[in-house]
């Protein structure tokens, strides 16, 4: 950040007075802009036993498979971002959505939300954002084209949950990958 969204002037990089962290703050005025992780929602599309994924048409991981999801809007709820992702993506409307995977990504500054829920019909397509989109049963993933660890992680949670019947909310912190782990091929 260069200039102040108040009033343009230049900022510094700072610890204001009374904080602990570096932030811009401007020298004109006195404007302190923070700078928080951005949350990242999305949804678990089930029907029948299946899992709906999406073919991404954008970068990053373009042609990577995914659960329908991206960032969080001003004004909107999880739910209601989750649920507007996976219409964007997928075409496809929900019911019974229920928190499920929440993953801390403090190396990129993101929050990652999904919820479990219910496909309303089998009326999907591919948005703007995908290739394709289709069900998956859990022996047809494609975990070697999964764009995100947190996708592969929650449906890795998904299929575990499955088998006992319990779905408990789960929350873990996710490190960075080491460059061994990002050099990985393209499907």
């Amino acid at each position: 950040m260069k200039f102040c969204s108040h009033c343009g002037h230049t900022v510094s990089h700072l610890i204001p007075e009374g904080d602990t962290r570096l932030r811009y703050v401007c020298g004109a005025c006195s404007q302190v802009h923070y700078q928080n992780p951005n949350i990242v929602a999305g949804a678990v599309p089930m029907w029948e036993g299946q899992v709906l994924l999406c073919r991404r048409a954008i970068e990053p991981r373009r042609g990577y498979w995914t659960l329908p999801a991206g960032f969080m809007e001003n004004g909107e709820t999880l739910e209601q971002a989750a649920a507007r992702e996976t219409e964007e993506e997928a075409c496809a409307r929900l019911r019974e959505l229920r928190l499920y995977t929440l993953f801390d990504l403090p190396h990129i500054n993101q929050v990652h939300v999904f919820f479990r829920a219910e496909l309303s019909d089998l009326a999907f397509a591919a948005g703007v954002e995908s290739l394709e989109v289709r069900l998956f049963h859990e022996s047809e993933i494609p975990w070697s084209e999964l764009a995100f660890r947190t996708v592969a992680r929650t449906l890795e949670c998904l299929f575990s949950d499955r088998r006992t019947g319990e779905f408990p909310v789960r929350n873990e912190a996710l490190p960075p990958l080491s460059a061994q782990q990002v050099a990985s091929p393209s499907p």
